[in-house]
Order: structure tokens, then sequence, then C-alpha cells
């Protein structure tokens, strides 16, 4: 599978000159579109095809409309893709024009293929850092829309085009995707295309809040409402007053507080804690959950009702995985972004084949695992293009040829013997990539997040061996408290006590607090 990064319009009214840069963009790992006068370029660039143009490459002298005129025209319309301008002459003059027309680079015919490469790739970069920057100011503004979010699958045009209908409603909306797959994004460009853009987007994780404080929280309370309450506070649902309510991981809410939430929707009024009457709210709620609502309905962990609720516009966001057109774009944008965070100004972008690797992936944890993925391929690489060595936790899952590693020479007499270089373990801890298979008598020490799947001869480890860590890693995760270790291992607390009695783990669990 060959995956190309990027599309490049080509506008030339010469048919030899536009089939020469159709493969030089081809041979750099770029798709490519033709356009044979400028006004099929403005009607491209004007159309529902736009959206899938990274940069134009525009000849300056073509009849009727010629570059300067394709240029004012795109230009005027706010159109921002990147410009590359051919030209015959590169006199200082009409640099000058066609940099004031709005074009970034000039390259004189005939260009030389690697000039005309650094080109494109720089200017790929700076657009994706650009669009990066815009995201992110627009999301802290909360003014970032459907234009923002970066897609070429059809999938995902689907999900944009429920959003954009969504957000034309004050409905109840339900998102549901696996984790990483760009839930709270798709949240923040329903808000920004309603017409609450104005008004705040509260954001709760519903999931990383202690049980005992998820009421308080959500409804707030009054001065003196239970020990520890020294002042009145303000819950999340007063202060997405007028605006929007995000609940990320819904599912993981207490029964009590589901009671609660119902009566906020139906009624929209809230109880706060300790007060003697209840509190008018007016908020738009988007709810979000990585699991499958319905399944804890038939569970008895979720209340039907409310299920009902919140389920009344769903959107589901495909996975990674299912839409892997969209990796290489998403992958640029990454690489813009930490270079420039990281100070390599000269990484500025990936190989073909390295791109190709990207797409074969599953993407376990999908979008926050590829961002992860690209920042610690950004920090190791050395070059100008990210390859495929700089990925080598995804080289080894995708049966790539990674970078080999050296068997240890044998000690020279009398020196002293060589300690062996442990890998560097990954950027960030818990992303979900496999770890390559050490070399037999090779002692390997996993990473934060990872279990090691061989032992030093390099067999398969048992089953039992296995789990018995997995055990010990949950217990000290999450702090004994064996309540939650169960439930995060799937399994009954009686099952896991039997286990700990097993494995001689008894003395290292505590008790669940009352």
């Amino acid at each position: 599978m060959q995956a190309l990064s990027g599309k490049i319009l080509i506008v030339d009214d010469d048919p030899i000159q536009r089939r020469l840069l159709q493969e030089a963009v081809k041979k750099f790992g770029y798709r490519s579109k033709t356009a044979e006068n400028g006004a099929e370029a403005v009607r491209i660039m004007t159309g529902p095809e736009a959206g899938e143009i990274d940069l134009i490459i525009l000849d300056m002298v073509m009849p009727e409309l010629d570059g300067l005129g394709v240029l004012e025209r795109l230009r005027g319309d706010k159109i921002a893709t990147p410009v590359i301008v051919q030209t015959a002459h590169g006199g200082i003059d009409t640099v000058v024009n066609v940099m004031n027309a709005g074009a970034q680079d000039f390259v004189v015919k005939p260009v030389a293929p690697e000039r005309l490469n650094v080109s494109i790739r720089n200017l790929l970069k700076t657009s994706a850092l650009e669009g990066e920057i815009t995201r992110i100011r627009s999301k802290a503004s909360g003014t970032l829309t459907f234009n923002d979010i970066i897609t070429h699958s059809a999938a995902m045009e689907r999900v944009i085009n429920l959003g954009k209908r969504a957000a034309a409603s004050n409905i109840p909306i339900l998102i549901e995707g696996e984790s990483g797959v760009g839930k709270e994004m798709i949240a923040s460009a329903i808000q920004g295309s309603s017409d609450r853009k104005s008004k705040p987007m509260v954001t709760v994780n519903c999931g990383a809040i202690p049980d005992n404080l998820v009421e308080s929280i959500l409804f707030g309370h009054e001065k003196g409402a239970f020990t520890g309450a020294v002042d009145k506070h303000v819950g999340k649902f007063q202060e997405a007053n007028g605006g929007t309510l995000f609940l990320d991981e819904v599912g993981e809410l207490p029964q009590e507080v589901q009671v609660k939430l119902l009566r906020a929707l139906q009624e929209s009024e809230i109880d706060p804690i300790g007060a003697r009457r209840p509190v008018k709210v007016d908020f738009r709620l988007i709810s979000a959950t990585n699991r499958r609502l319905i399944d804890q309905v038939k569970e008895g962990v979720f209340r039907e009702d409310l299920y009902y609720r919140l389920n009344v516009f769903p959107i589901w966001i495909p996975p990674l995985r299912d839409r892997r057109e969209d990796i290489p774009a998403l992958t640029r944008h990454f690489l813009a972004r930490f270079a420039a965070e990281e100070g390599k100004p000269k990484v500025a972008g990936v190989t073909t084949d390295t791109l190709a690797m990207l797409q074969d992936y599953h993407w376990p944890g999908n979008i926050r695992q590829l961002e992860n993925a690209v920042f610690r391929a950004v920090v190791l690489c050395d070059g100008p293009q990210l390859t495929i060595h700089d990925f080598p936790q995804i080289a080894a899952a995708t049966d790539q040829p990674a970078v080999p590693v050296a068997a240890p020479a044998p000690p020279v007499a009398g020196s002293a013997p060589q300690e062996a270089v442990a890998p560097a373990p990954a950027a960030v801890a818990g992303l979900a990539e496999p770890m390559a298979a050490a070399p037999a008598g090779f002692e390997q020490s996993a990473p934060f997040g990872f279990m090691r799947n061989m032992d030093q001869e390099g067999h398969i480890r048992k089953l039992t061996d296995i789990e018995e860590e997995l055990i010990r890693a949950a217990i000290n995760h999450y702090s004994g408290r064996m309540t939650e270790v169960a439930k995060r291992l799937g399994i009954g607390r009686s099952t896991l006590y039997r286990k700990l009695k097993e494995y001689g783990l008894e003395d290292g669990s505590k008790e669940d607090a009352a």
C-alpha cells in the first residue's frame, strides 16, 4: 500500500509541463490534481473539492486568467491555501508582485526537483502549524468550528454533517466512540457552530471525579451544607448557564447523581446541596462515552430513563483504523506542532514508506496515540523527515524492518565488561503500542504501562505469571482499592480475593475505605 500525503493542485496551460509536475509531485509522495487554466483552478478552489487541496502550484503566464488573477480571486474569497508560483522570469518586480498578491513562494522555470520538493515540504509544514495554532486559539475562545477539524474521510464527513445539524438546535447530544477518537473536539465544534458560541463551554470528566464529590462539583453546595463546606460553591451546571455543559464519560456517574441529572434535564433546574430552593439553569447538554451506554443500561448500572433523555441525537465517531485516509494529514499537523515546540524546525516532513506503515497500523489508542507517537518520533528524529526508524514500536507491530539491535561484542582480554544499554522508554507512559520482542538472553525492562510477553530465554511467559504481574500492577496503580481493582480487571471481588490468595498477594492489599 502506497500512502500519499497531501493533495496538490497543478495549474498550467502547458500539458507537457503539467505532466512533468505530476510525475515530480508523485515521486515526492503527494497526490495531485490538474487544472488547464486559471478559470478552472478558481472553479476547483471555490467548489466542493477545495477541502481536499493542501497546496497549489500555479503558473504565472496563462491565457485569459493569469496567475496573478487567480491569486487575487482566491485571496479575495478568503481562501488561504498556500501557493507556489512558477515563472519564467525571476526579476525583482515579478517576485514583489507575486508575493504581494498572496503567494507563499515562487520558483523559476525550469525548477530543480529538489528545490520544488523543499518548497512543498516547508509550506505544508507551515500551513499545518498555522492551522494547529488557529485550532488551539479557537478551542480556547469557544469559537472552534467544523472547518477546523482535520479529515479527508467519508465516515468523518458524515459525523460533521450530523454535528452541523445538531448545532442548529438545542437538542441533547450523545457522542459515542473509543477513547482518543476526538469526542471533545466534535463537542467543541458543535458549541462553536451554535448560537451559544459566545457563551461558556464547561467540560467535566465524570470518570475523574471521586464519587463523594460528584454531586457537589456538578450541582454546587451552600456554605455549611456539610463538614468542610466553608464557602458556597457554584457547580458546573451554573457555570455553564447560557452555554454548553459537556459531560465526558457520562457512564461513570453514580446512580444517585444520575437521578439529579435526569431532573435537571426535565425541569431545567438543579438542587445545590444545602440550598433551600432549586435554581433555574439554561444549558445545552452534550454527553460522551467510550462505552455502549445501552449495555450499561442492561447491566443495571445506568438508568434507562436517563439513557433515553441523553440519547436523543446520537453521534458515533469511527475509530482511526476505519478512517486511515486521515492519518497523513493528522501526522503532518502533529509533526508541525511538535517540531515547533521541541525546537526542531529542520524536521519538515514524513517519508512515503513511513506514512504507509502508519496507515497499516491499527491504532488502538486512536488519534491520541498517533499524536503521542509523532511526538516521540520528532524527539528521536535527527534528519529532515520522519522515517520508519523514528517509530520503532509501530515498526515492530507492523513487521517493518527497524533498526537492528546490535549484539554485544565479545569482551577484549583485559578490558572491563561493557554494560548493556537499555532501550529508551516511550515518551508518553501508557502508549498502547506493543513492545518489540527482546533477543534471547537480553534482559529488557518494560516501560511503565507495558508488560513483557517473553521471558529471558525468548519463550512466551506463562499466563499465570502474566496474571499475577497484572494484578500486582493494578493493586499498586489503584493504591490497594480493591473495588476499583476488581472493576478495572473486569472480575468480581470474590474472584479477585481468591486470586490474591493463590498468588500470595493478600498482605499487599487493603480494604477500601468506608
